[in-house]
């Protein structure tokens, strides 16, 4: 793994050397633009409209655009002189739950690894915090970026996650078009509730996949060969009127189906029914009577 970040936690008086590595990858499938009438990949250029050439980056400063058209400029230097960069330190701030935090805040999970001579506070911090069942709320700067982050034990190692503030979080009172004073249909709410008890089971991330990446990979390798490709037309989704009807339906298939042992077939009865009886019974009557047993009187032997 590549290193893109080295400093330490620091807990009270409690300093860890770490190294910091992306516990993440994306896995987009990279495209490039190209020329169609050539099949050239076309290039990014850095071009000024104004002065109609390609700008080197020696040339290139930031700027802030204040008004329409209106920039200030700033220096390199300028922005290094207020960046954290320089503060390599993860500073916990608070032990909190993690319950507590709402997922909206989480950005990206990096992992920390003990670094030089700090493998005993490292492993002391972890187990720490896995008896206490807490994570720590701290803040770190990465790449000139400030982020509040949240230190937890994954498994035997530990992580961070960087986070939004309370003020890049925005309200949901901003959302249109949301129900506002909706009575639910106590009925449809049972069933919907059914339904989710239905398909509620732990956690298995490995059996999700991304279908439209693995698609894409497939269309790519068939294209490579010069085979001829044709995609079927998309299933058109109906609207569903009837909200009872859809639940019901969701209900049904998405309960287990009943499994059998094949070695022992199932023993199946005829109901009783009226006709049934009425035969039994005229058959009892036409029948032959039982025969009475033979009774022996007193001293008289039987031969």
């Amino acid at each position: 793994m590549h290193t893109v970040w080295k400093g330490a936690i620091s807990f009270g008086l409690v300093h860890v050397p770490v190294k910091m590595f992306s516990a993440t990858e994306d896995k987009d499938i990279s495209m490039r633009y190209v020329h169609k009438e050539c099949g050239s990949p076309l290039s990014y250029v850095r071009k000024c409209p104004v002065c109609d050439k390609e700008v080197e980056w020696e040339e290139i400063s930031k700027g802030y655009e204040y008004e329409k058209g209106k920039f200030v400029l700033f220096e390199k230097e300028e922005l290094e002189q207020i960046s954290e960069q320089a503060n390599k330190n993860i500073t916990i701030l608070d032990f909190v739950d993690l319950s507590e935090i709402d997922p909206i805040y989480f950005q990206k999970t990096y992992y920390l690894a003990p670094d030089q001579a700090g493998g005993n506070a490292y492993q002391l911090l972890k187990e720490a915090m896995r008896q206490s069942g807490k994570i720590g709320i701290a803040k770190i700067s990465i790449r000139s970026k400030s982020s509040l982050a949240a230190i937890r034990v994954l498994e035997e190692c530990l992580a961070i996650e960087t986070m939004f503030y309370p003020d890049e979080i925005r309200p949901v009172a901003q959302v249109p078009n949301l129900p506002q004073n909706v009575t639910v249909n106590e009925k449809e709410l049972g069933m919907a509730q059914m339904l989710i008890d239905q398909l509620s089971t732990p956690f298995e991330p490995e059996k999700f996949t991304d279908d439209y990446r693995e698609r894409l990979l497939q269309l790519i390798e068939h294209k490579v060969t010069g085979e001829e490709i044709k995609i079927a037309p998309a299933k058109q989704e109906t609207n569903v009127i009837d909200l009872m009807a859809a639940l019901q339906a969701s209900i049904e298939a998405a309960k287990p189906a009943v499994i059998t042992d094949p070695g022992k077939p199932k023993r199946t009865t005829k109901p009783k029914t009226k006709t049934a009886t009425a035969d039994k019974q005229a058959a009892g009557s036409e029948g032959p009577k039982p025969k009475r047993r033979k009774t022996t009187k007193k001293n008289e032997t039987v031969s």
